[in-house]
């Protein structure tokens, strides 16, 4: 009995944390699409809140999901002070779908490239799409993996949330 309790104890300790250790962006290095090397937590820049959506050009929800988005994020913009970046975890053979794809939606995010799913591995996600709010202290506040239509519409009222605080 004391053993199951002492394992407990390590297993919600451990859990912890790994919930504490993903409350930060992590210090990984991406490329933008032109092949510049960036690291994620040096451009997730204080004063600022951000969207990481993680995607493919693959993924059906995944482009669903931005080309909703992309409807709101002006206001979004001008209303949260907000950035999203677009990530995408096409590989380097995939990679060249990706400029063209962002050009003809019209999309007007930031993108980046994560062929190698290096920050994908690092923070711990086992599918697309997968999206990410970032507070203005550079936490990780907000997860959610997948995507229906209205989703869109909870991402903003945590936006919201975040703009009253």
């Amino acid at each position: 009995m004391k053993a199951r309790i002492t394992l407990l104890i390590f297993i919600l300790f451990g859990a912890s944390l790994a919930l504490t250790a993903q409350n930060a962006v992590p210090d990984v290095k991406i490329k933008t699409l032109e092949g510049k090397a960036v690291n994620l937590k040096d451009y997730v820049q204080e004063g600022k809140n951000y969207v990481l959506s993680f995607w493919a050009t693959w993924c059906s929800p995944c482009k669903k999901e931005l080309d909703n988005i992309s409807e709101y994020y002006g206001d979004w913009q001008e209303d949260y002070n907000v950035e999203i970046i677009a990530i995408t975890i096409d590989n380097a053979r995939a990679l060249a779908k990706v400029k063209p794809m962002v050009v003809e939606k019209g999309w007007e995010y930031t993108v980046f490239s994560d062929a190698n799913q290096d920050l994908y591995n690092a923070m711990n996600i086992n599918s697309v799409p997968q999206t990410f709010v970032v507070n203005t202290k550079g936490e990780i506040v907000y997860s959610h993996t997948g995507y229906v239509p209205g989703d869109e519409y909870e991402l903003e009222d945590k936006l919201a949330a975040l703009a009253e605080k």
